[in-house]
Formats: C-alpha cells, structure tokens, sequence
C-alpha cells in the first residue's frame, strides 16, 4: 500500500539581522557633515558676488534719495559714536553706516541712512534721504520687501505714494484718508495699510534714530 503524498508548508524564512544602531548613527553623522560642509563651500563661494550686489544696489540707492550728489563720506556706527574708520571684521550688512552727500561744491545735500522693521509678510528694509538741518525728506527707496505681490509691493512701486514724502518733515502720520494738505500726514495705500504704515514708521524710527548722532558728529564728535 502506497502511503499518502503530503505537501509540507513553506520553510520559514530566515530571520534578517538587524542593523547596529552605531551603524545608523555613524550614516547620519556623515551625511549630516557632508551636507554641512557643502552648504559652507557654496555659501563661501558666493559671498563675494552677494556682497558686490548689494554694494552695487547700495551705491544706487544712496545716489537715488539723496538727488544724485557728486560724492558722498561714510560714516559708521560704532559704541554709539559716528566715524569714519570702517570696523574690522565685521560683515557687509552688519556694520550700520550713515552716508553723507555733497554737491559739486561740496556743499552737504543731506544723508543717507537704513532701517528695518516689520512689515505684513516679512521685514521691510528703507533707505531714506534727509537733510539733518531741517530734517526733511530728500527721497527713500525700499532695498528689500515680500509683501503681498499687487498690494503690498505698491509701497515699492506705486508714485502715488511714494511721491508724497519728499520734502515732509517726520515723524509722519499713515492716514486712509486724502492727506488734505497736512504736513505730517501721508496717505496710506487702499488694500496696504499695514505695509504703507510700516514704511511711515521705519522711516520716522530711523531719523529719530540717527539724527542725535550726525548731531554730535557736526559738533565735533568721533571721527
């Protein structure tokens, strides 16, 4: 008598070895340093051209508000004195400066100056033109903003609004309404409040700022 043919299950498949957790650690590690290192090599090697721009871009800005002078002094800020001596190391964005404008016959035009400060989306950075005697308004130009692009942007291209602060006197006043003549009051953007404002305040925070130091400096403080 033949005994029954019987199919047997499937072999049971070999436990796989678990990798080392130090094994994992050491990857991560690696990866994270190599990463690391190429970000610091491509940062390193694009800095010079990020710093031509932005003096190139500077440079434009500082002939731009203050009425196209023939020359121009730069002060820097440092221990909360004005000089002429650049700091040492320190970074192009990192050493506040003040800019001063002649004419052909070295008459001083005005200054030059920047501040930052929150706008709607993000910071809003202004660079603004003044003569500290009378501490009116030359002209200002935004160097960097992400506002709401056909809104809020309209701080940067809208004539409109950027026409009515030559010649005013800070500190100024945001209003929805027609300015009406008022000195002190410009109109804000319909749809922009928050960003229109935002320059009226940077604008006045950075003369308020300043102009006790360009102050001390015409009365023979550092140089």
């Amino acid at each position: 008598m033949t005994a029954p043919h019987r199919h047997g299950g499937p072999a049971a498949a070999a436990p796989r070895a678990s990798t080392p957790a130090w094994r994992l650690v050491a990857t991560l590690a690696i990866a994270g340093a190599i990463s690391g290192w190429l970000v610091s090599s491509v940062y390193q090697w694009t800095l010079p051209a990020i710093e031509q721009h932005a003096a190139e871009r500077e440079k434009a800005a500082v002939y731009e508000v203050l009425g196209a002078p023939a020359r121009w002094d730069t002060l820097y800020l440092v221990d909360d004195a004005l000089t002429r001596i650049a700091p040492a190391k320190t970074g192009f964005a990192r050493a506040p400066r003040a800019f001063v404008g002649f004419d052909a016959d070295g008459e001083r035009l005005g200054v030059a100056i920047t501040g930052t400060e929150p706008g709607f989306q993000d910071n809003v950075t202004i660079m603004v033109g003044f003569n500290p005697e009378t501490g009116a308004l030359i002209g200002f130009r935004v160097l960097e903003q992400k506002e709401t692009p056909g809104l809020g942007d309209k701080i940067e291209n809208d004539t409109i609004f950027t026409g009515q602060f030559a010649g005013q006197v800070p500190p100024l006043r945001g209003v929805k309404s027609p300015a009406g003549g008022k000195t002190d009051e410009v109109q804000t953007i319909t749809g922009a409040t928050i960003s229109s404002r935002a320059v009226v305040r940077i604008i006045n925070n950075a003369i308020a700022s300043w102009s006790p130091l360009l102050a001390a400096w015409d009365q023979g403080g550092a140089k």
